[in-house]
Parts: structure tokens; C-alpha cells; sequence
């Protein structure tokens, strides 16, 4: 089931490249001079374009460049609304809390019950793709995404958790099926494309959680909630050309004998338990960042543009991890650097008065959202095809988002029976210690072949 396999190469070394002869990398270039760090900045800008023109180039004879961009362009929009609607809420808790009375428990459910739809509905996904084929499952992601922003709108409690619900059911399909997506149509590009799709989803959240508060100053909170159903709606849009050419695959196989097999795969349950580590300490740190930085001194229009910082920072680590760690068969020294880092931003929070807590809340940041991108990179780099790439995401989605699910709640729990922050932190410290063991059995190098 499980087979060691070489994953996407690495190409020349930036720092050797930069520093030899110009003439070497551009021979039409070789009357030029300046210091290295010019031609370094050279380099890289026609490695970008090199990477550019090669995940454009189409794969078929029927696909143009143009429809090869638009794909990659509604990737990324789709990925830019996997997170603004949840970002939104932790800005808002104490607006929201005096609107409606709401305990801290119940508030932190407003995080916990989309990542309650993850668990559940991931592993349902490959039924999703069967009827739908995998862009018709992405265009019903985005409309659920937009349904249930704009209904927590409406001037009512009820609406409020049930939008919650059927946007996360949307974003569910979304985390699924871009893994998948990238493995069937990006296989040589996987750093590329995933560090291209996790910055999007990281920088979602940091418009959502940067933009929140102006909104509600200018729409209210229940405005500021529903008003990012538009950006869905327009990502839609962009979308809709991709489902003529997305027709519904009948799969060749059982699909659940082969989650029954995926299920028996030791490394694919290390991964699906590094994703819910991960993102147990991503989604508390959505939720409950501010309130901890305004028990710490700061406004709450302060506390909210930290949060956008770190999540700003987290776009800049997911943009840069995964295509460092897709260079490499085995990403677990990837894993300890990560961890080393991340334990340093927390101590440094967790310090009295958090001193310099624009550091820690940047590093914090830049390590959560590498470490989102390198869980992403692992469902890609794990699979050996599409088919299994999307069974393996369902099934590290949904137990991963299991376990985060109680994250953000038992977070708030501890905080309401200690009245302090020292047993919630301790909370984060145990999860890196957990993700870190996990994280060094899953980034070994191998593939999952469950059978056909």
C-alpha cells in the first residue's frame, strides 16, 4: 500500500545560481554588471516567469493558454473564499456577544460548527465528485459558501448558526477537492500550485480579519458577516466556464473499498492527524487571538489588526514552505524547524505583558500558515494519483477537522474555568508537541496506494 517514490525535483540551488557568472544564466545578458544581489533579483524574476509559462502551458491539444490561466485564476479564487467568513467572527466576538448574550462557549461554536461540517462532510466528498465531477463539486462549494454568508445577515440568532453550517459544508468541498485538483492537473507543479492555493486561502483570512471592523462600523456586525458573500458570488462566476469541461467521471473502482483500505494505511492517518494538530492551533488562534490580546491591553480595533498581521504572515509562509518542502523527498526536518519556531512565537505571547507581540504574532503567523501549506503539500505529495489524493484529503480533512472541531471551544471552556490564559496556552503547547510526533511519521518520504 505504502511505496517509497521520488516527488518534484528541486532544480538549481538559488544562492549557487545567483552568484555565478551572469553570463552562465543569461548568455545575452553578459555585458551587464552589478553586485550579486542584483543578478540574485535577476534570477529570480526569470525563474518566476520560467514557472509562469510552464504551469500555463496546456496538457491537451484542446486546451489553450487562455483556458489553462482561467483555471489557475478560479483556483485561486476559490481559495481566496475558503476563509473570510471565519475570519470575520473573531473581531466581531464582543459585538457580537453584546447583541446577543451569547457565552463565550456558544461564541467559540461559531468557529467550532464549521469545522464540525469539515469532519463530517470531507469524507463524503468523492460521492460529491462522482455525481458532480470535480468542477461541479467546486461551483456547488461556492454557492453554499455564498448562501450561508448572506443568511447570517438576517436579524436573528437562528440564522446566525444555521449560515455558519451550510458555509462550512461549502468550504468542506473547497479544502477537499483543490488538493485533488492540483494532483490531476498541476502533478509536475505541486509546490508551485499548492504554495500558490494556501497563500490564497491565507490571504482570504487576512482580508476577512483586517476588513471586518471597518465593515461593521459602516454595516453592523450582522453586515459585516454577510458581506462576504460577494466575493463568492464573483469567484462563481469566474468559475462557470470550467464546468464545460469538467464532465462527471464514473470511478473505476469501489470507492469505499478504497476508503476502507485508506483507512488501514498507518501513514495516511499520520497525515490526517498532522492536519487536525495544525489546524486545531490555526483555528483557536482565529477565535480567540483578539480577546487574548484585549486581556492583554490592547483595543479591540489593535487587537484585530494583529490578527491580520499574523494572518498576512501566514500567506507569506504559505506561499514559501510548500514549494521549499516539495524540493525534498522527506519534509521532516521541515517539520522540527517549523515546530522550534512556532514554540518560540507562543512562549514569546505567552511571556507577562507579551512584550513585542507584533514579533510573536508575526512569527506566529508565518508558522501557522507555512505549516497549513506543508499539511496541504503532504495530501498531494502522499497520493499516487488523483483518485487517491482526494480520498486522502476527505480522509485527513475529516478526521483532522474532527479533532480541531474542539479546538477553539475547549480553548474558551478553560479560559471561562480558570479565568487566566495560562491552561489554554498549555492547550497549544501539548498540540505542538503532538503535531511534531505525528508530523515526523507522515513527512517521511512514501506514497498511499490503496487498491484500484
Amino acid at each position: 500500500m505504502e511505496g517509497n517514490s521520488e516527488h518534484e525535483g528541486g532544480g538549481p540551488d538559488v544562492a549557487d545560481a545567483a552568484s555565478a557568472p551572469v553570463r552562465r544564466l543569461h548568455p545575452g545578458l553578459g555585458d551587464l554588471a552589478g553586485p550579486p544581489s542584483f543578478w540574485h533579483f535577476h534570477y529570480l524574476y526569470h525563474q518566476a516567469l520560467r514557472i509562469i509559462r510552464q504551469i500555463t502551458r496546456p496538457r491537451r491539444e484542446s486546451e489553450s493558454r487562455l483556458q489553462r490561466g482561467l483555471l489557475i485564476l478560479g483556483i485561486l479564487l476559490i481559495s481566496l473564499n475558503l476563509r473570510p467568513a471565519l475570519a470575520s467572527v473573531g473581531p466581531l466576538v464582543e459585538s457580537i456577544r453584546g447583541a446577543t448574550g451569547l457565552s463565550n462557549a456558544a461564541l467559540g461554536l461559531l468557529t467550532t460548527l464549521p469545522l464540525l461540517a469539515f469532519g463530517i462532510v470531507s469524507a463524503l466528498t468523492p460521492l460529491a465528485t462522482r455525481r458532480l465531477g470535480t468542477e461541479g463539486a467546486l461551483a456547488a462549494a461556492l454557492s453554499l459558501v455564498a448562501v450561508g454568508t448572506l443568511a447570517r445577515a438576517a436579524p436573528s440568532t437562528a440564522p446566525l448558526f444555521g449560515g455558519t453550517v451550510l458555509f462550512g459544508v461549502g468550504i468542506a468541498l473547497g479544502n477537499v477537492l483543490l488538493p485533488s485538483l492540483v494532483k490531476r492537473d498541476f502533478p509536475e507543479h505541486s509546490g508551485v500550485m499548492t504554495s500558490l492555493y494556501s497563500s490564497g486561502i491565507g490571504a482570504g483570512a487576512a482580508i476577512g480579519a483586517g476588513t471586518t471592523v471597518p465593515l461593521a462600523g459602516a454595516l453592523g456586525w450582522r453586515g459585516a458577516l454577510g458581506a462576504w458573500a460577494v466575493p463568492a458570488v464573483a469567484a462563481l462566476l469566474v468559475w462557470l466556464p470550467q464546468l464545460r469541461a469538467g464532465a462527471p467521471a464514473r470511478a473505476s473502482y469501489n470507492i469505499g473499498d478504497s476508503l476502507r483500505a485508506l483507512a488501514r494505511s498507518s501513514l495516511a492517518w499520520q497525515v490526517a492527524l498532522f492536519m487536525g494538530l495544525q489546524s486545531l492551533t490555526f483555528y483557536i488562534a482565529l477565535a480567540w487571538l483578539p480577546g487574548f490580546l484585549q486581556a492583554r491591553g490592547f483595543d479591540p480595533a489593535a487587537a484585530g489588526g494583529l490578527l491580520a498581521l499574523s494572518q498576512v504572515m501566514g500567506v507569506a509562509g504559505s506561499a514559501v514552505v510548500p514549494t521549499w518542502a516539495a524540493r525534498r523527498a522527506d519534509q521532516r526536518r521541515t517539520i522540527c524547524l517549523l515546530a522550534l519556531v512556532e514554540g518560540t512565537a507562543l512562549a514569546g505571547l505567552a511571556w507577562p505583558g507579551a512584550p513585542l507581540a507584533s514579533l510573536w504574532v508575526s512569527v506566529l503567523g508565518f508558522v501557522l500558515g507555512g505549516t497549513f501549506g506543508l499539511a496541504l503539500l503532504l495530501l498531494v505529495l502522499r497520493a499516487a494519483d488523483a483518485e487517491t489524493a482526494t480520498e486522502l484529503s476527505g480522509m485527513a480533512q475529516s478526521v483532522g477537522y474532527l479533532v480541531a472541531a474542539a479546538g477553539p471551544a475547549v480553548f474558551g471552556l478553560l479560559h471561562d474555568l480558570t479565568g487566566g490564559w495560562a491552561a489554554p496556552l498549555a492547550l497549544l503547547a501539548f498540540a505542538l508537541v503532538a503535531k511534531t510526533a505525528v508530523g515526523l511519521r507522515a513527512g517521511r518520504p512514501g506514497q498511499i496506494r490503496p487498491g484500484r
